[in-house]
């Protein structure tokens, strides 16, 4: 596959761009990060969604105004070309600890769930090596990856009508039953579920209806906190106040609820099928990576070699003989890092307005 270089996103790349990305290990253990306001967290999807729209609004509306520069060269732009670009390093390093954390998240999952006796290292092997398959056909594969990962994926939601018929929606009442201190936690530990929306700020140059960009993305965005706010409340019916707390992976945990007499564990069916959301969300973030590594290293931006060591960086973090405490701070201290990137283009704007006269687009 060859690297694409000009507009070639539709608007149905843009809409399964957003909404697969989105979904990655997160919502698999959203309600247990939204545990700190027990039940009533049921609705904090919806908000988490009015949040992303803002946010997103501003992204589009600063990339209108460098319709075919991505944030790597707005930065240099607005802030200078050494600023610019150690700001650009800086994202870079988070989007690979970020897919590692994905990543390692997942496989952490299979480790104790399918494969508690085996390492991990051949599956996070072949994961990789599909992963630079996909991102070697460009922005435009990875698209495509995401429309079919839609297609391939939505119909678990179906494993999770015996977890409706057993769950009690009585849980629901009362709405509004939490504190200020509970309602901000729950925003930080949960908003991380719902990260990847931000990354039109790299591939918008490559839209072709630049003026629809928000529409079709908002379209995606909300696609995936509908799927959020049901499995949301589908856990919340269906577990305990302690069990919200204590259950990792509570989403794939629903799917146990479930009776086939020809199928002893339908989990196992959720997380095979889980790797495509997985793949679209870190090919996605390894594209941004290695498009802001030639920007700031390489000239001919068709070689593929900084896709292979920003791999090798990848397999190293999540291998590293460090404890998985270390790792999950990692991790953690770069989902924040994430946050900073949702609102950097707020900063750029103010920026852009202030030096308008002087920016070239």
């Amino acid at each position: 596959m060859s690297t694409t270089n000009g507009k070639v996103l539709n608007r149905y790349h843009v809409i399964f761009l957003a909404q697969s990305i989105m979904v990655g290990t997160g919502i698999l253990s959203l309600p247990q990060k939204l545990s700190s306001m027990g039940y009533a967290q049921t609705f904090m999807p919806l908000l988490f969604g009015l949040l992303a729209t803002l946010t997103a609004f501003a992204m589009v509306w600063l990339c209108s105004k460098f319709p075919n520069d991505d944030l790597f060269r707005m930065n240099e732009k607005l802030l200078g070309k050494w600023v610019g670009r150690l700001i650009n390093f800086l994202i870079i390093i988070q989007f690979i600890v970020f897919s590692a954390g994905i990543i390692s998240n997942y496989m952490h999952l299979i480790q104790s769930t399918a494969l508690q006796e085996q390492t991990i290292t051949l599956p996070v092997l072949c994961f990789l090596l599909l992963l630079i398959y996909i991102v070697s056909g460009g922005i435009k594969s990875i698209a495509r990856f995401s429309v079919m990962t839609f297609f391939i994926t939505i119909w678990i939601i179906y494993f999770t009508r015996w977890a409706i018929e057993k769950g009690d929606p009585s849980h629901f009442f009362p709405l509004f039953n939490f504190t200020s201190k509970e309602f901000f936690e729950a925003i930080k530990q949960g908003y991380f579920s719902i990260l990847g929306y931000e990354l039109i700020l790299f591939y918008f140059p490559f839209i072709i209806d630049q003026k629809k960009a928000f529409r079709h993305s908002l379209i995606g965005i909300w696609i995936s906190i509908f799927l959020c706010f049901i499995t949301t409340a589908i856990s919340v019916m269906y577990y305990s106040e302690w069990q919200l707390k204590r259950v990792e992976f509570s989403v794939l945990n629903l799917f146990k609820a479930g009776e086939f007499t020809f199928i002893e564990r339908i989990d196992i069916i959720g997380i095979t099928l889980w790797v495509f959301l997985i793949l679209s969300s870190v090919t996605a973030y390894v594209w941004c990576a290695k498009r802001g590594v030639d920007t700031l290293f390489t000239k001919k931006k068709k070689q593929n070699y900084p896709l292979y060591v920003i791999t090798i960086i990848i397999f190293v973090i999540i291998r590293m003989p460090f404890s998985r405490e270390f790792q999950e701070k990692l991790f953690l201290a770069s989902n924040y890092v994430g946050y900073l990137i949702v609102i950097w283009p707020v900063f750029l704007i103010i920026i852009y307005t202030l030096r308008k006269k002087q920016v070239q687009v």
